[in-house]
């Protein structure tokens, strides 16, 4: 089909991607002149796995382009998806803004019928605003009907994701509608589920709501674990053994970050108070995890009481492994606590290094390599579970930090590891290791 797709950010670039690599003819849209260069040159501005392979590839058998011009984007289409950012606004809720650009643009462009499709996270009873939106400007001829197609990637395996999700979700309360998207989205091969326009918007923010709280409540037992001398290893894998349970995002450590879950959770809780009720779980899911952001530093000054002066290593910066995305990475409140305390930071990050630089503050010193981060390093805090950090050997550390001290926030090795190796190890919900 052809096919436009609104936004060429995370969910937007691989959404268009993907449905080019289906033998779909698609064009993305993006107000960014230098972004949409960029991907005609077969640049991805995001790092995200197998991404740059496949958009190279669909540019150079012709199903895929970019462009910054709606007229150009919207010709001949008949499917348009909506995949612009959704950021939090001041009160938690969900900042439509770039939705409500997106739909002014489509009506005072387009010139035929079209289903409109809506990616990005919007709130319960959005995309029937997005029709009045749409409907009202467009010329009497012109009819659109609305459908939610909501995203469920995880950044830093995305493109795998999206030929090898759980499900995908189409709602709409137009029976033609949702048959003409089922059949864009059998070339994915994956389990569609068919529900109405407000169920499949309330499915995503309940999806993402559930899996920070479960985040959250592991992370609360591994702090109670380590206050009554119980491993949140040995906790974790005999809850997970339980079928009812399961053993995904139970793996304790310093919180949940990203462009989702923060979002994702304060959203519900907004959407709650304006239909008048109280969302009490998350509210404290969202308090446990700032609450976690921060341990690890209250466990440094525990062990330490003053780390003036002092050489430490940060280790990974990025929210989770195999992504640049600084969103509320746990890295930005850990290295602001570590400079109010009067800490010298190094850090390193193989990959958003350069992103967290236009975040973090300007007297950290970012090294090449965790060996140059930890050389000479009073102490050493892993963030990110990158398999390059948690490769490096214990044994480097203490030939190369100062005092091999290591407060791992992402619980990266095995207990039995520390034996012998002459290392400190804190980590979460586990006994400290003194060898």
């Amino acid at each position: 089909m052809n096919i436009a797709v609104i936004g060429t950010g995370y969910v937007g670039l691989v959404t268009g991607v993907c449905l080019a690599e289906t033998d779909n003819q698609v064009t993305c849209i993006d107000i960014d002149d230098e972004k949409i260069a960029m991907l005609k040159e077969g640049k991805s501005p995001i790092y995200e796995k197998g991404l740059p392979e496949l958009l190279q590839k669909n540019i150079g058998e012709g199903r895929l382009h970019f462009t910054t011009d709606y007229k150009e984007g919207l010709a001949n289409k008949d499917l348009i998806y909506i995949a612009v950012g959704t950021p939090q606004g001041e009160d938690g809720a969900a900042d439509l803004t770039y939705v409500d650009k997106a739909c002014a643009s489509i009506a005072e462009t387009l010139d035929h019928n079209a289903i409109i499709v809506t990616k990005s996270t919007v709130p319960v009873g959005t995309n029937e605003h997005i029709k009045e939106t749409i409907q009202s400007g467009l010329p009497v001829h012109v009819t659109i009907n609305v459908a939610s197609n909501p995203e469920f990637l995880r950044q830093g395996s995305a493109v795998h994701d999206t030929f090898n999700g759980d499900r995908i979700i189409i709602g709409s309360d137009d029976k033609q509608t949702l048959d003409i998207l089922e059949k864009v989205n059998a070339g994915f091969d994956l389990p569609i589920v068919r529900t109405d326009l407000r169920s499949a918007e309330m499915i995503k923010y309940a999806s993402n709501a559930f899996l920070a709280t479960k985040l959250s409540f592991i992370n609360e037992m591994a702090n109670l674990c380590e206050k009554l001398g119980a491993n949140i290893d040995n906790v974790s894998d005999g809850m997970g053994m339980d079928k009812r349970i399961g053993s995904s995002f139970l793996n304790a450590g310093i919180g949940y970050g990203g462009s989702c879950f923060p979002k994702d959770t304060r959203a519900v809780i907004s959407v709650g108070k304006d239909a008048d009720y109280d969302m009490q779980l998350l509210e404290n899911v969202v308090g446990v995890n700032e609450r976690q952001k921060v341990i690890l530093v209250d466990k440094v000054m525990e062990r330490f009481k003053d780390i003036q002066g002092k050489k430490v290593a940060v280790l990974g910066l990025a929210f989770k492994p195999n992504t640049d995305d600084m969103r509320e990475a746990p890295s930005i409140f850990v290295t602001e606590n570590l400079l109010e305390q009067g800490a010298e930071v190094h850090a390193y990050d193989p990959v958003a290094a350069d992103n967290a630089r236009q975040i973090l503050s300007d007297k950290i010193t970012y090294a090449s390599s965790v060996k140059e981060a930890v050389n000479g390093a009073d102490l050493a805090l892993i963030l990110t579970e990158w398999n390059e950090i948690k490769a490096f050997p214990l044994s480097d550390y203490k030939q190369y930090m100062n005092n091999p001290v290591i407060f791992d926030g992402r619980n990266c090795f095995d207990l039995d590891q520390l034996v012998g190796s002459s290392v400190e190890y804190h980590s979460i919900g586990r006994p400290t290791v003194y060898s």
